[in-house]
C-alpha cells in the first residue's frame, strides 16, 4: 500500500484517539490541540512538524520518523522513543511533560530539553551530547552508561547523576544543585 504525503496542513482540535491518523509522511505540518493519546504512530513520519498542546501519552511509536520536530507545551508520559526510527532522529520540548518516558540507547545529540517536567525518564545509554537541559525536573531520572558530554545542567534540578558510570566531559552543573553528582557516594553535604 502506498503512502500518503501530507505537506503544510495544519490539524487544529483532532481526536485521533477516535479517527485513526492516516498512515504516510507528513511534511512541515502544524498539529493544536491534538488528541493522540494511547492510538498508535506506528511508522508514520513526521518531518519539520510542530506539536502545539497536544496529548501524546502512551502512544505507540514502532518506527515512527520524526525528523526536526518541536514539541511545545505537551503531554508525552509513558513514550518510548527507544522504539521510533533512529535514522535522523530530533526533536525539541519545550514546557512539556515526559514523565516516565524512555530513551533508552537514543542518539538524540543536540536536544533541547526547556522548562519541562522530565521525571523517571530513562535515558540509559543515550547519546545526549551537546544537549541542553533549561529548568527542568528530573527527579529520579536514569543516566546509566549515558553520554553527556558537554550537557548543560546548569539550570536544571533534582537529577542524581554518577560521574563513575556516564561520560560526562565538559558537562555543566550549578553549584546549587551539585549535590546531584554525589548522591553515589552516600554523603552529607551542609
Amino acid at each position: 500500500m502506498e503512502q500518503q504525503l501530507i505537506e503544510d496542513k495544519t490539524f487544529e482540535q483532532f481526536n485521533f484517539t477516535q479517527n485513526e491518523m492516516t498512515k504516510g509522511e507528513y511534511e512541515n505540518c502544524i498539529f493544536i490541540n491534538c488528541d493522540f493519546s494511547d492510538s498508535n504512530l506506528s511508522t508514520i513520519k513526521f518531518l519539520d512538524c510542530q506539536f502545539i498542546a497536544c496529548n501524546l501519552s502512551l502512544v505507540k511509536l514502532t518506527k515512527t520518523a520524526f525528523v526536526e520536530i518541536i514539541f511545545k507545551d505537551c503531554k508525552m508520559m509513558g513514550l518510548h522513543f527507544e522504539h521510533c526510527n533512529q535514522l535522523g532522529l530530533s526533536f525539541s520540548f519545550e514546557n512539556c511533560n515526559l514523565n516516565h518516558s524512555s530513551f533508552y540507547k537514543a542518539n538524540i545529540k543536540k536536544t533541547k530539553f526547556k522548562k519541562s517536567q522530565i521525571q523517571s525518564v530513562d535515558f540509559t545509554e543515550s547519546n545526549l551530547e551537546n544537549s541542553l537541559f533549561q529548568n527542568c525536573d528530573l527527579q529520579n531520572s536514569t543516566f546509566y552508561n549515558s553520554n553527556i558530554e558537554k550537557v548543560d545542567f546548569s539550570t536544571s534540578y533534582n537529577y542524581s547523576i554518577n560521574p563513575n558510570t556516564n561520560k560526562i566531559k565538559k558537562a555543566k552543573f550549578s553549584l546549587n544543585n551539585i549535590a546531584g553528582l554525589l548522591t553515589e557516594h552516600n554523603i552529607e553535604i551542609v
